[in-house]
């Protein structure tokens, strides 16, 4: 029994670690979009197979205004995805220059 329990609290700590390793911005525009993050997130790793490294929910310019941006590592080299949250098209699919934003 105990050792179930030890093992059941190292599996949540370790899913906790592992959701807070790639870092989340925009918790405060969710309620305005109608595509959520785990939705964007299929969506982004469609468009671009990879490991996300980096997330957010942003208001930017092109499309509605409000889009999810996903880092995608692929080998060597970071791409940029963009996901429109609001009608989950890809604004964005591009490999990250120089200077990220």
């Amino acid at each position: 029994m105990k050792n179930s329990f030890a093992v059941a609290m190292l599996i949540s700590v370790l899913c906790v670690t592992a959701m807070q390793a790639v870092a989340y911005t925009g918790q405060k525009l969710e309620k305005g979009a109608k595509i959520k993050l785990a939705q964007a997130q299929a969506i982004a790793l469609k468009a671009r197979p990879g490991k996300i490294t980096d997330r957010e929910l942003e208001k930017e310019k092109g499309g509605s205004g409000l889009r999810y941006s996903f880092d995608i590592r692929v080998n060597r080299a970071t791409y940029e995805v963009g996901v429109d949250a609001q009608t989950g098209a890809i604004l964005e699919n591009g490999r990250e220059g120089k200077n990220p934003d």
